[in-house]
């Protein structure tokens, strides 16, 4: 029980950073996702970062109240351990999703990218940054079978619902910078390049990681996947992005998500506006021909078939009978 108030039920994930777990909140009588966060057995500097981690992931995601966002509902802080509190998102992570059910066709990576689009206005729009957006962050809450044509931003008929996740490192206007000395945080098959080499970021940054992240999904793995961090971190830097195969619609679209150059990417409008017809293609309606017109007979022309006509008795031949003449 963590604070007397949320009770917990089975582990659900695990991390570097800690694990997840589903809850109960006795309270509300509602199921929960529980983050905990040890932080026992660390150095002061140590100790120190994770704790200040934890407090900005539940800061940050606090801020935003979207369909597309995880909601935080409290943080709890108990000396050797952090908790904090979320939604219990119930769906797979896009990672998961890759690796038990194979790649994504086209309008499922677009319509998971428009979730993510959605999720990434709200969040500019709020002075933050998420700075970690890949495969594992993104959560996918079917309201049916994968493979209907279904939308984002809700769970019902028109699902799925795609969810973007972890704020750990998210970056908040005016907020205290979070300092790891010799540490590069993030996941570097998915950081854009300015991350890389500490230039100024901002929402083009995220826009990057989309690109890779709906890149993954298309082909199973990162465009910028090497063996060793180094050689992934030079891909970055340095390599054009192996795109996928099967992107079809989606590859110039993808090869300006990843440009080397944050100021040639395109906005989020202008990423919609691609992702939109890929992922609810417009069907034409079938249109049924008419059945052709007979032939009309020779020298008919337009006076139409004849009508029906009532038989008329010849006339009579010679005198009607009647009564015999007088003979003079």
């Amino acid at each position: 029980m963590v604070t007397g108030r949320y009770r917990l039920v089975e582990s659900i994930g695990q991390g570097g950073m800690g694990r997840v777990w589903r809850a109960v909140d006795e309270i509300l009588d509602r199921p929960v996702a529980v983050k905990e966060m040890r932080i026992d057995g660390l150095d002061t500097e140590d100790e120190r970062t994770r704790r200040e981690r934890a407090l900005r992931e539940a800061r940050a995601t606090a801020r935003i109240d979207h369909p597309n966002v995880v909601r935080v509902y409290d943080a709890v802080d108990e000396g050797e351990r952090l908790w904090i509190v979320m939604e219990l998102v119930r769906g797979r992570s896009l990672e998961r999703i890759m690796a038990e059910d194979g790649p994504l066709t086209p309008a499922e990576a677009a319509r998971t990218g428009l979730g993510l689009v959605a999720a990434l206005r709200e969040v500019h729009a709020r002075g933050v940054l998420h700075r970690d957006i890949k495969p594992g962050n993104v959560l996918i809450e079917y309201g049916g079978q994968r493979g209907r044509q279904e939308g984002p931003g809700s769970s019902g008929p028109r699902g799925p619902r795609v969810v973007l996740t972890d704020f750990g490192i998210a970056a908040i206007q005016d907020a205290k910078a979070l300092t790891m000395v010799g540490m590069l945080v993030g996941s570097p098959d998915y950081m854009a390049p300015e991350r890389v080499t500490g230039r100024p970021q901002g929402p083009p940054s995220d826009v990057w990681s989309v690109g890779a992240t709906l890149c993954a999904a298309l082909a199973g793995r990162s465009p910028f996947a090497r063996d060793t961090t180094l050689a992934t971190l030079h891909a970055v830097l340095h390599d054009e992005p192996d795109l996928p195969a099967t992107a079809g619609p989606l590859h110039d679209l993808l090869a300006a998500l990843l440009a080397k150059d944050p100021a040639t990417r395109p906005d989020l409008d202008e990423v919609e506006a691609v992702l939109h017809p890929v992922a609810y293609p417009v069907r034409t309606p079938t249109v049924l021909a008419e059945p052709p017109v007979p032939a009309e007979p020779p020298g008919a022309g337009a006076a139409g078939p004849p009508s029906p006509q009532t038989p008329v008795p010849p006339p009579p031949v010679g005198d009607p009978p009647g009564p015999p003449r007088p003979t003079p």
